[in-house]
């Protein structure tokens, strides 16, 4: 019988001054088992985590000039992305949002998703970082209570969902052994939380 191991997994998720999105969610991977990690491999098991979890209502499609989030079995694209860059920092895989359903027509090239690894001393650090988005949802600026709630209650969740659970598959795949997830406020930014 496997011992069940507990891991932290912090998270943060905030309407900006701006009204841009904030979100970022991360947990601290112990070395023995962190081996594999790189900004490339998170990507591809984000993106193979969201199609499983959505039961493949988001759907997401690798092309030559980027990632789509579609939605079901359309063509039409949730969330559009450049392609991954790597140029940005050491350890850090950004996509660029360029377009998409959910995104504010007038703000489509601004924001982006970052997957990143850091080695610390106890460990790998494994983030998931959304800034600078501009959803649909909030409108115009400032969005109202309203507003903010939807959002709340609808994108903001599904995106802790996914990712929270995302980042216990990971550490679960790598140690091999049954994790209890404990999540941990963050106070990386100031801002409305969401």
């Amino acid at each position: 019988m496997h011992t069940v191991m507990r891991q932290k997994i912090v998270c943060q998720q905030l309407l900006m001054e701006d009204n841009t999105v904030f979100s970022v969610q991360w947990t601290v991977i112990p070395q023995e088992f962190a081996c594999q990690l790189a900004p490339y491999f998170l990507l591809q098991r984000y993106l193979a985590h969201i199609r499983r979890v959505t039961l493949s209502l988001i759907r997401p499609v690798q092309r030559a000039d980027g990632v789509e989030f579609r939605l079901l079995w359309s063509n039409l694209s949730l969330l559009s992305f450049s392609t991954p860059d790597l140029g940005k920092a050491d350890g850090i895989m950004a996509l660029r949002i360029c377009g998409g359903m959910l995104v504010q027509p007038t703000e489509c090239h601004r924001g982006e998703l970052s997957f990143g690894t850091e080695h610390l001393p106890e460990g790998t650090r494994v983030t998931v970082r959304l800034a600078d988005y501009c959803p649909l949802l909030l409108g115009s600026s400032p969005p109202s209570k309203a507003r903010k709630w939807l959002y709340r209650l609808t994108q903001a969740y599904l995106h802790r969902f996914v990712t929270v659970g995302f980042l216990g598959k990971v550490f679960r795949e790598l140690a091999g052994k049954p994790v209890s997830i404990e999540l941990v406020k963050a106070h990386e930014r100031e801002g409305e939380e969401l």
